[in-house]
């Protein structure tokens, strides 16, 4: 069941997506850590963010849409107050999602990262629709995200992946732009940009009016999405969108990811995670897949 991500060794390809996982330490008594391949941390960003205004979290036909904003304690407080915790957690691979309002921003939170201990790699967020500044407004401009992953490549003293949006034309330019900016992985795809109604009051359901759609609904895109990434660059691809059983995984997997993450299937079973890992682990056993690693870019055309 191990893969290698980036150089990081991983018991599974299956990993918690960043923003449904907390920071690691609330899922201590729930899931089993050294049963999953890894975690991505909400995002860290310079300073604590409040995030957006409620209601920010609506439930769709076979998804849900978010408007969190990217609300955080602050890359200093993770460091001082969950690190530590973190790292007398047996099993914990954590990954470190980076995001910042300016280039400036996600190098800083990068910098004061790299000295510290029980990281294993980093997630750059390009890619999140929920905020006025940064996030997607770098993951649909080519220039900008090569400059920024090319400046947090450099300033990572760990391995680098990069989380693509998926609100763009081609999927296959973006990852192309962020592997030859030097970055060792992607990940992808974030939330699509959507709009629920209240039709009784005709107002956004979500504050913000408009939120990011996840959940099963988002799937066959985001298998396509990755398939294309995967066709296009030689970086490992880590598959995410709508996955909720180990078939899911596996069709990712298929299409080329080297490993996955779930997201909003936390939100309905917080052991998602873990049950998907081992399901994966009985899948494999079930049609003779001796190495997981050998599912990736199995697809037959």
């Amino acid at each position: 069941m191990r893969v290698t991500l980036a150089g990081v060794e991983l018991r599974s390809p299956v990993i918690a997506a960043s923003g449904t996982f907390g920071y690691g330490v609330e899922f201590e008594e729930i899931v089993a850590l050294d049963h999953i391949g890894a975690f991505v941390t909400k995002g860290l960003s310079r300073e604590p963010m409040p995030g957006n205004p409620s209601p920010r979290i609506v439930e769709t036909a076979a998804g849900m849409i978010n408007s969190i904003g990217l609300q955080n304690i602050g890359v200093r407080a993770f460091i001082a107050e969950k690190l530590p915790k973190l790292r007398t957690m047996k099993g914990a691979v954590v990954i470190a999602n980076v995001f910042g309002y300016t280039m400036e921003d996600c190098v800083e939170v990068i910098h004061i990262l790299n000295d510290a201990e029980g990281i294993a790699m980093y997630e750059l967020n390009a890619s999140c629709p929920n905020t006025a500044h940064g996030g997607m407004v770098f993951g649909t401009d080519p220039d900008a995200l090569y400059w920024l992953a090319s400046r947090c490549r450099h300033a990572a003293e760990r391995p680098l992946m990069v989380k693509l949006s998926p609100n763009v034309t081609d999927i296959r330019l973006m990852a192309k732009v962020a592997a030859d900016a030097g970055v060792q992985a992607l990940s992808l795809v974030n939330t699509f940009v959507s709009l629920a109604i209240d039709i009784e009051t005709r107002r956004p359901r979500i504050a913000n009016v408009t939120g990011g759609l996840s959940g099963p609904a988002i799937k066959p895109i985001a298998v396509r999405m990755v398939y294309e990434a995967a066709q296009q660059v030689g970086l490992p691809v880590v598959g995410m969108g709508g996955i909720s059983r180990a078939e899911d995984a596996v069709e990712f997997m298929l299409a080329g990811a080297t490993a996955v993450q779930v997201g909003t299937a936390s939100y309905a079973d917080p052991r998602a995670v873990e049950n998907i890992a081992n399901g994966l682990r009985r899948w494999c056993a079930g049609h003779e897949v001796g190495r997981v690693a050998d599912l990736t870019g199995g697809l037959v055309l």
